[in-house]
This record gives structure tokens, C-alpha cells and sequence, in this order.
């Protein structure tokens, strides 16, 4: 029988020649593995592999986070990973009518713990739909201000994750055209938000330096470690956060939300006599519109704070001067009649400072409440057909 007594116990001493030709040997190995990860690229089958789901509950929102060992979370950038990880891909129950909730860090519901979102909210009220089934939301929101972002995980989603409706939560910070492709999510998914462009005619560089592009040594099993280790991670997270429900920090202090406000005019370096509706993307909301095709869209303009501290005539909030606000509200209004789309702006309904924490849009769990009966009642109207 083979055994490993050569290896301890020659019959005669290990050369420079033997060990130059293990040495040879391995180094050969090791590129064969890298060459190998570079052409047959399994991150995205990896990615599909999850306890989540099976071994695991899913999760309830997106996984994101900046301190992992606290939160039991982390912020990875591969879709199929993400996804897998979430609650959203189990296949829908006979009695459902499956809602997809898609936004910014006010739908993730940033200092909200899963049952006080948004969507932890709707689904406890026990909605009905027009045709007798139960109302189901799934939180697809994800922290970052861009529409490209949120029509990036719409095109992931709608085939993967049957839909009856899709909810659309923005404001107005998510329109500024020069900060579309600023989300780390867009950027280390060049492939799928290039195709978007081409395929919709976007007013976005399909060349910007921003996108993360691969390079050869980056697609190797060295160069993709990171990506590797943050699967295995993801994995290993769901044992606490499975036990404890915890999947973000929740800080016993935090910086409030500014109600007094600096007496600067300006939105993203533009004054009002420099505006004109190109500096706003309606393109990419026109884009989601006609990617969400027979699925019926409803779009939110969602809360925020009106400010009544210092220069709150100048400005609603830290976000926006009053002039900017007011002049998206008529763009949307106008997109809104000139197509037909389904839009419910609930953006001056919730104004008070203390129904938001850390932002200007980021709504206490009382608050969320509000929000939560407004547009589960706009859902099961738009249940109806």
C-alpha cells in the first residue's frame, strides 16, 4: 500500500534537482488554477450556491454593511450572491401577490430593524389584494442615491423574482445625472449597466473611469480572493444574524438630521437660472418604466423633511433648495401626464423633524408607519388592474 513514507524517509536525500522539480511542478499547478478561474469565471455559479434559503432563512433585505462582526452583514457587489442570500427567491406562495420594492437607504431602512421597514410594515397590516390574495412586499431597497442603481437590481430582479407589481420609492437626489454611475454597486457591475445604456440610450459614458473594469490578473483566483472570501463570509454571517435578527448597527447616538440649514441656493454646484431638465435622469426612470414592460409599476415620491430652522427659506432640507425641489416636482408631474405612469408623491406628507433620524429622508419607525398605510393602500389599488 502507497503511503507518505517517501516523503519523511527516502531511500536517498532530497537534491536540488528533486526539489527544483517540485517547485516547477507547483508553480505550474497554480497557473493552471488561475488560468482556469480566468476562463471558465465561476463567481457567478458560486455566488448561486447559499445556505440561505435551504439551511438559512433568508434574509429580509440586501445584504450591505460597513462593520461585519458587528452587524452580522457585509457590502458585497455580486449580484447572483446578493440575491441568493435574500428571501425573494424562494418561489412565491399560491396566495400571494408578490410586491417588489425597490430605492434608496430610506427603503433599506437605514437605523430600522427588518420589521419596522417599509415592507416589515406593509406585511404585517395584512393587505389583500383585488383578486383575493395576500400582499406579500419584498425589500429590494439598497443604500446609494441613483436611479441607474435601482434600475440595475429592477433588470436583475424581474426575471428571476415574479412579480405582480413593482414599487418604485425616489427623491429627487437619485435624478442628478452627474452622480448616476457614483453607487460602488453600479460601478462593480460594468457589464450589466453598460448593456442598460445601449439598450435604453442613456445619457451615461459607457467609457467613464468610474466603472471597475477586470483585468486579466484581476479575474485570476489571486486577483478575485476578496470577492471569494466576501462569499464565504456572507455564508458565515447568516449563523449570528439567523440567531440574533441583527443585520446593521444600530448606534446609541447618532448625528440628527440638520434643521438648521447653510444659505447656500445651490443643488449639486447648479443655480436655478442654470438648470434645465437634462441635469435630472428621467431618461433612466423612462427606462424602468419600459423594462418593467406587463408588470405594473407604481412610483413613490417619497418623504422628507421640510425644514423650519435657519435659511429654511432657501432651502427644505439639507438635500435641496427649495427652487430645485419644486422644479423636479413639475417635471415629474409632467412626465407623469405626458405617460400615463401610476405615481403617488408623498413627498411634503410627512414633514415633521422628529419623524426622521440621520437624514433628511431616513423616517423613524413611527413614522414609517405613516408611509407604510399610504402606499400599502396605493398597492392593493393598483392590485385592481
Amino acid at each position: 500500500m502507497q503511503t507518505w513514507r517517501w516523503l519523511y524517509k527516502p531511500g536517498k536525500p532530497f537534491d536540488g534537482r528533486f526539489i527544483a522539480r517540485v517547485l516547477v511542478k507547483t508553480a505550474l499547478l497554480f497557473a493552471a488554477l488561475n488560468l482556469a478561474f480566468v476562463l471558465l469565471d465561476p463567481l457567478p455559479a458560486l455566488g448561486k450556491l447559499s445556505l440561505y434559503n435551504r439551511i438559512l432563512p433568508g434574509r429580509a433585505r440586501l445584504p450591505y454593511g460597513e462593520n461585519p462582526d458587528a452587524a452580522y452583514n457585509l457590502s458585497l457587489f455580486q449580484l447572483d450572491a446578493m440575491f441568493a442570500a435574500h428571501e425573494v427567491t424562494r418561489a412565491p406562495a399560491r396566495d400571494e401577490f408578490r410586491v417588489l420594492l425597490i430605492g434608496d437607504s430610506a427603503a433599506w431602512g437605514i437605523l430600522l430593524r427588518p420589521e419596522e421597514t417599509l415592507t416589515g410594515q406593509i406585511n404585517a397590516a395584512g393587505l389583500v389584494a383585488a383578486d383575493g390574495r395576500r400582499v406579500r412586499t419584498y425589500n429590494l431597497g439598497y443604500p446609494t442615491m441613483s436611479l441607474t442603481k435601482d434600475l440595475l437590481l429592477l433588470d436583475y430582479a424581474l426575471p428571476r423574482c415574479e412579480p405582480d407589481l413593482v414599487v418604485w420609492l425616489f427623491t429627487l437626489e437619485s435624478f442628478d445625472v452627474q452622480t448616476q454611475l457614483d453607487s460602488p454597486l453600479v460601478q462593480h457591475n460594468p457589464a450589466p449597466v453598460r448593456a442598460l445604456i445601449a439598450r435604453y440610450g442613456l445619457a451615461q459614458d459607457p467609457a467613464d473611469s468610474r466603472f471597475v473594469d477586470l483585468s486579466t490578473w484581476d479575474k485570476t483566483l489571486i486577483g478575485q480572493r476578496r470577492a471569494l472570501a466576501d462569499l464565504l463570509r456572507l455564508q458565515l454571517y447568516g449563523v449570528p444574524w439567523a440567531v440574533t435578527g441583527i443585520d446593521q448597527e444600530y448606534p446609541a447616538d447618532y448625528t440628527p438630521r440638520a434643521v438648521d440649514l447653510p444659505a447656500d441656493a445651490t443643488w449639486h454646484g447648479l443655480r436655478q437660472d442654470l438648470f434645465a431638465p437634462a441635469d435630472l435622469a428621467f431618461d433612466v426612470l423612462r427606462a424602468g418604466v419600459e423594462r418593467a414592460g406587463d408588470v405594473p409599476l407604481l412610483l413613490v415620491n417619497e418623504p422628507m423633511l421640510i425644514s423650519t430652522g435657519a435659511n429654511s427659506d432657501i432651502r427644505y432640507n439639507f438635500f435641496y433648495p427649495r427652487w430645485a425641489y419644486d422644479a423636479y416636482r413639475q417635471l415629474l408631474y409632467a412626465e407623469r401626464d405626458a405617460r400615463g405612469w401610476a405615481l403617488l408623491d408623498l413627498g411634503a406628507t410627512i414633514p415633521e423633524a422628529d419623524c426622521y433620524t440621520d437624514s433628511a429622508v431616513h423616517l423613524t419607525p413611527v413614522c414609517t408607519a405613516e408611509l407604510a398605510e399610504a402606499v400599502g393602500a396605493a398597492i392593493v389599488g393598483a392590485s385592481g388592474g
